[in-house]
């Protein structure tokens, strides 16, 4: 067995030209802890950032030599740390999260905590689950801020992305009147989650949840006195007209992710794959995604193009 793996970082960032992958040692999982052979890992908008920067410029980054890419995953188990009821070969899925590390899920290996992964039922794809865990937990946790909608109305932004179409399924669960905001032609996949649908950006709604990152933009979409609850970190919209602004940061929950894998190979939760492509076309799957539009998400396989 080899004692190293690759691993795509930044040491400099500057976009996707500033991707690296490079090799690190190999170790094993201590107390609590597994170590994933990773199966895939999912390219999300929050990973462009960190390439680019821009949490480096706001202060949450500050790694000496180079900082990891990626925030969820998928695998098998391939060790686990003492007192840790993982079998070795178990089909899992997880995320990890915070802007300051060194390592990342772009890799072939992953030590990860034990409490932060969740079985992959049989009838999930095992390279589709690694589109799953951000994602879907980051919108489970948006609609606890949401709270109970008790009939009220909702206005999802980006409605058709990733985090938009889990929060449009989950909201609905929570008693909320939920409207999908998409281009047109997302609408058939809007109004199969259940979801009211519009093309364009009117104002009144009693609470915006932000997946399209608007912002600012969104904020007058919502009511005097409503709740506005966006998806950048360290970045929350001002407060104005008597509006609650609310962030979700995407953490953790081994628990909670087992549910939602569960609701997606069931099919009560969607799961969108645009491409699967080698970890050594991380570069190009991030230029990919920068230009927009895609639905779905890329996931990077460990191996090369020529495997």
């Amino acid at each position: 067995m080899s004692t190293t793996f690759r691993t795509a970082v930044v040491r400099t960032p500057g976009g996707p030209d500033s991707i690296e992958i490079i090799d690190v040692p190999l170790v094993e999982p201590g107390p609590g802890q597994v170590r994933v052979e990773i199966a895939g890992a999912a390219v999300n908008p929050v990973d462009l950032a960190v390439a680019a920067g821009v949490f480096h410029g706001r202060g949450l980054v500050d790694q000496p030599h180079h900082t990891g890419l990626g925030w969820d995953f998928s695998g098998t188990v391939a060790a686990a740390g003492p007192g840790v009821g993982w079998a070795v070969g178990t089909r899992v899925a997880g995320l990890i999260d915070g802007f300051d590390r060194d390592f990342g899920t772009y890799a072939e290996q992953l030590i990860v905590s034990a409490d932060d992964i969740a079985p992959v039922p049989a009838g999930l794809d095992l390279v589709a689950a690694a589109a799953v865990p951000l994602n879907s937990l980051a919108a489970a946790q948006l609609v606890d801020l949401l709270g109970d909608g008790d009939g009220r109305s909702l206005l999802v932004t980006g409605a058709a992305g990733a985090v938009g179409g889990y929060v449009l399924s989950l909201a609905q669960d929570r008693g909320w009147r939920v409207t999908g905001l998409a281009r047109t032609q997302d609408e058939e996949f809007v109004r199969g989650l259940g979801a009211g649908f519009t093309t364009r950006a009117t104002p009144g709604w009693d609470a915006v949840a932000d997946g399209a990152a608007m912002q600012e933009q969104g904020m007058p979409l919502v009511r005097d006195g409503g709740l506005f609850v966006g998806v950048q970190p360290g970045a929350a919209p001002a407060e104005v007209r008597g509006i609650t602004v609310r962030v979700v940061v995407a953490r953790p929950d081994g628990a909670r992710l087992a549910q939602l894998l569960e609701a997606t190979a069931d099919g009560r939760l969607p799961v969108r794959v645009h491409a699967v492509v080698p970890l050594d076309e991380v570069a190009s799957a991030h230029r990919a995604v920068a230009k927009g539009g895609v639905r779905g998400r890329y996931v990077l396989t460990p191996g090369t193009a020529m495997d």
